[in-house]
């Protein structure tokens, strides 16, 4: 009896504080969106379902856990419950991906999210040790070293993955179509994206390759087509841009790419969300595309011709986001042909809102739609021409392939709906426990002669026959 009276104490304590947070939640969310539920009302049942099982947490949980910890875990599950691309940043992610959009950072270099527990990786940037191993879009990591990845968030599994420079971690990937899991071993650098790669590739042709779209991206192309105009003597016969596996990046730095080959003016991209600073119109002027207000137009030296010198676009299943808008604008103006497989499918806008405790939220806000009125959301771009690229891609997976996907809002009448969870993936017992793996393959160098997308891509602005692949069979989206 006396334990029985000393637990409801316990409880009771635990009910007296929870009662104290929910009314100061209830107080801030008041005063903070009050003008905006002007028509609406608080859910107060559901906050006091919330408030009940914080304290049954609180009182019954088989250990300790700090109130920091259990807020915490309820905001990030309350973002990545809405779509794969919102999510909750502490202090230490925050910084990190500042210093990712500035173009220099530490780890292994991949665009990652989360997929039924694993780690997805999106996209490996070039030149960093992810992508020279041979890790590729739509890999599954299943383990970190000798930890598993089920059970962690994506931040816990991010902060294993960076670490100090010339240290090793392994990484255990499953990869669609392949038996075995792959092991690959990487050497943590500190990585120095370099967004733009360019090379005069033979006399009158210029090849650009953005591998992210990052704060300096639109100047740096800009630097790079002036070095090849220098080097050529003479205007471009032709010019290849390489969205290829570019995950994206700032949406200035995509208006800044477009507005490079476009005429002054054009629409770039469009978006449409529920709050006003929500809804925008980016055309191909200064004020889209230079940050910083006192900087001058990169763009404004560049030679005329380019506005019409003629152009090919190489898109792949790793090219998202930004890369998305830029193919998209291109292809709409009628500016370039795309040519290579169809894109990823992200057509959202997430904005980053700083809190007040150093940490901040990514919040999915708008979706962005091109010049004529395209939805890319769990679309993508598809090419004019396409061309695959020689390896199989059947273990792709697309934005439209990810649990709770945003969708397109030409597919159903009301497009804040959330897709419904796709069906797991078959990972059985039998594959996550395999002894054996199979060995990892490299990349193929871009714009090499073993790259046929770009072979293709020189024949078409030599006026030389290209080698298509025949269109896949596309299947109408149905919503349920």
């Amino acid at each position: 009896m006396q334990v029985k009276n000393k637990y409801r104490g316990f409880a009771k304590l635990g009910l007296v504080s929870v009662g104290l947070i929910l009314g100061l939640m209830l107080s801030l969310t008041y005063s903070a969106v009050a003008e905006k539920m002007v028509k609406q009302q608080l859910p107060i049942e559901d906050l006091r379902a919330f408030a009940e099982v914080f304290g049954k947490v609180k009182t019954d949980y088989v250990e300790p856990v700090e109130d920091k910890k259990l807020l915490s875990e309820a905001i990030s599950g309350m973002l990545t419950g809405l779509d794969p691309h919102s999510s909750y940043m502490d202090a230490d992610a925050f910084k990190d991906m500042q210093a990712a959009t500035q173009g220099e950072f530490g780890g292994l270099g991949i665009e990652v999210g989360m997929e039924d527990g694993l780690v997805k990786v999106v996209s490996p940037i070039e030149d960093t040790p992810a992508y020279k191993a041979g890790i590729k879009s739509g890999d599954l990591i299943m383990k970190l070293d000798e930890t598993p990845v089920k059970g962690m968030t994506l931040n816990d599994a991010v902060k294993r993955m960076r670490g100090k420079p010339d240290t090793n971690i392994e990484l255990t990937v499953l990869r669609k179509n392949e038996p075995k899991p792959l092991k690959f071993t990487l050497t943590r650098a500190v990585i120095k994206n370099k967004s733009v790669k360019y090379k005069l590739v033979e006399p009158g042709y210029a090849y650009a390759r953005v591998t992210q779209f990052q704060e300096h991206t639109g100047e740096d192309l800009a630097k790079a087509i002036k070095l090849m105009d220098a080097e050529n003597k003479g205007p471009f016969k032709g010019f290849i841009l390489d969205l290829r596996n570019d995950p994206g990046g700032l949406l200035n730095g995509a208006v800044g790419v477009s507005a490079a080959f476009l005429p002054k003016g054009e629409l770039v991209v469009y978006t449409e969300g529920r709050a006003p600073d929500a809804k925008m119109q980016l055309t191909a002027i200064p004020e889209n595309y230079v940050r910083g207000g006192v900087r001058e137009d990169y763009l404004r030296d560049l030679p005329a011709y380019l506005k019409t010198v003629p152009m090919a676009v190489l898109i792949n299943n790793g090219s998202a986001s930004a890369s998305e808008i830029v193919a998209g604008a291109l292809q709409d103006h009628k500016r370039a042909t795309i040519l290579g497989t169809q894109s990823f499918g992200k057509g959202s806008v997430q904005t980053i809102m700083p809190m007040n405790n150093g940490a901040a939220i990514k919040l999915t806000t708008a979706r962005y739609f091109t010049p004529k009125g395209r939805s890319i959301q769990a679309k993508g771009i598809v090419p004019d021409i396409i061309v695959e690229d020689g390896t199989d891609q059947s273990g792709n997976i697309r934005e439209a392939d990810l649990t709770r996907h945003l969708s397109n809002p030409k597919d159903t009448e009301d497009a804040m709906i959330p897709h419904p969870d796709q069906p797991a993936k078959d990972m059985t017992k039998e594959k996550l426990n395999e002894k054996k793996f199979a060995e990892p393959a490299g990349p193929i160098e871009p714009a090499s002669k073993d790259d046929i997308q770009f072979n293709q891509a020189m024949n078409l602005l030599k006026g030389l026959p290209v080698i298509k692949t025949p269109p896949p069979k596309v299947e109408a989206t149905k919503t349920n």
